[in-house]
């Protein structure tokens, strides 16, 4: 058992190391989202950024752990299982706050769009990550690409969900900044 398990977790080495630290570097950059957040002239509540800021950094962060996980030297399939049962059980149990924190916050009315990205998705990722902790024992070669596939999803979802806050704050800057100036003429002059 404990050759198969390395064998399986030693052929994925090298794809934990690339998604790992790309979790941890985008870790880093959402923290310049935030900055320009707090810099930026709307007042968002601490209500807005546990719904929308703060789930970027766990779907990040859950990519690292997950990738650590996986890049650990484990005798058994067993103990990574369970390893990605409890974060997967995290994950889901995070999700649902993330959705009651959105319906909860006053300072933005999120669309269709923002439902999928920042609760549909990561919920279906981490329920992948949960079911794959059960089944990874019996299927381990498909299971550890159904992880695979959940860490760039979870990837993804952040990537999306951090651009989406930037360009959100970048529209309404330079809304902002037009209705400062008031209506041009027609030449180009105010």
């Amino acid at each position: 058992m404990e050759e198969a398990a390395h064998l399986s977790l030693s052929a994925w080495e090298s794809f934990y190391v690339i998604v790992g630290s790309s979790g941890a570097a985008l870790t880093g950059l959402q923290f310049v989202v935030i900055a320009l957040i707090a810099e930026s002239r709307k007042q968002s509540t601490a209500r807005e950024i546990s719904a929308f800021g703060t789930p970027t950094i766990v779907h990040f962060c859950a990519v690292l752990l997950v990738s650590a996980i996986l890049s650990a030297p484990w005798h058994s399939l067993s103990n990574v299982a369970f390893a990605l049962g409890v974060c997967g059980v995290a994950g889901v149990v995070y999700g649902v706050l993330v959705v009651i924190r959105a319906r909860r916050q006053t300072g933005y009315s999120p669309v269709g769009e923002d439902w999928l990205w920042f609760a549909i998705l990561p919920l279906i990722a981490y329920a992948l990550l949960l079911v794959s902790a059960f089944i990874l024992r019996r299927y381990p070669q498909r299971v550890l690409f159904m992880v695979g596939a959940t860490c760039l999803l979870l990837l993804f979802i952040g990537i999306h969900n951090a651009w989406d806050t930037v360009t959100y704050i970048a529209i309404e800057h330079l809304q902002k900044h037009k209705e400062r100036e008031g209506p041009k003429e027609p030449d180009g002059k105010s």
